[in-house]
């Protein structure tokens, strides 16, 4: 359950990793690598993703969530929601559009102009699904798998179950979204979205400037993550960590409010067609480490996930009990 305002745990403000994109391909490499291995977390720069691409995207989201509450659950009543946070009774202060690709192409009626906000988002939905790939393919490479396209191929196929989650994080204490001149008090944040693990494959974020990204890498300490306007943040999601036989961590974060500033992030969640079977390559099962995980479906993964509330571990049910980590 969502707790409604922050506790005493320790607050330790953290910088991520950058892998700059365009740096020679054996650094790149081995930085994500080593991110993926000590964070689960990173930033990526000169991504490729135009910058005419995020803008655009990021206008049609903030054009959304400024409609008054009616009129955004008539536009889009099977995906846009409000406090609630799935099915299992989880509460945040956030609202939030999740949208699939069969959902992006009959969103006719989102804006004043039919065809824009379709348009926009699948062209940055396109854009960001190739950087997902292009970074699983560095990732198979510097894992040393062979066949490289491994991890991407799950995501690339016509029927994968990718989807595309807009998060709105209004400001507690004033209503404006341009007020940029009080300093908010951490004490008057509060919960937006709480602790878990993505359970997809992979996760490109992009939020606009404003902090609410924790993460958490020891038990009882979340780690403030400072936003980049330049940058995507990537995380390792559940489903990766399996297919490493848990090289990769998908780390547990969460996102908070910020007292006077709105905070809208966006985020890209790379998943495989529910038939596709989720184990690791036989490079990374070695004498030295068994396999850790038990193959499944990411049918059956996503269906536990829904099963559970926020903050449950789901991928320790699919630990190989015969093998300790």
């Amino acid at each position: 359950m969502v707790v409604a305002s922050i506790t005493s745990e320790e607050i330790l403000p953290i910088e991520l990793p950058t892998v700059d994109l365009a740096a020679e391909r054996s650094t790149v490499i081995k930085l994500i690598v080593k991110a993926s291995e000590e964070y689960g977390f990173f930033n990526v720069i000169n991504h490729g993703v135009p910058h005419d691409t995020i803008a655009k995207m990021e206008k049609a989201g903030f054009d959304f969530f400024a409609k008054p509450l009616a009129q955004k659950k008539q536009d889009a009543p099977d995906h846009y929601g409000f406090k609630n946070i799935g099915i299992n009774g989880d509460m945040g202060e956030v609202e939030y559009l999740l949208l699939n690709a069969a959902s992006i192409a009959q969103f006719m009626n989102i804006s004043n102009e039919p065809s824009n906000f379709s348009s926009t988002v699948s062209a940055y939905r396109d854009a960001v699904r190739e950087l997902a790939c292009e970074i699983l393919e560095l990732m198979a490479e510097g894992l040393g798998v062979p066949d490289t396209l491994v991890f991407s191929r799950l995501i690339s196929e016509v029927d994968s179950d990718s989807v595309l989650r807009f998060n709105h994080y209004p400001p507690i204490l004033n209503k404006d979204c341009k007020d940029k001149d009080k300093s908010p008090s951490h004490s008057h944040n509060k919960v937006g979205f709480g602790e878990h693990s993505d359970p997809q494959i992979l996760t490109i974020l992009r939020s606009n400037d404003v902090g609410g990204l924790q993460i958490s890498l020891q038990d009882g300490v979340w780690n403030p993550v400072t936003p980049d306007p330049l940058a995507f943040c990537v995380n390792v999601g559940d489903l990766l960590q399996v297919m490493t036989n848990g090289r990769f961590v998908s780390v547990r974060h969460r996102a908070v409010t910020n007292a006077y500033k709105c905070r809208m992030s966006v985020a890209y969640f790379g998943a495989p067609p529910l038939d596709a079977c989720i184990v690791a390559p036989s490079v990374m099962v070695t004498p030295q480490r068994p396999s850790l995980y038990k193959p499944f479906t990411w049918a059956e993964y996503r269906k536990v996930t829904y099963s559970l509330r926020l903050g449950e571990r789901r991928i320790d049910l699919f630990r190989n009990c015969t093998q300790v980590e």
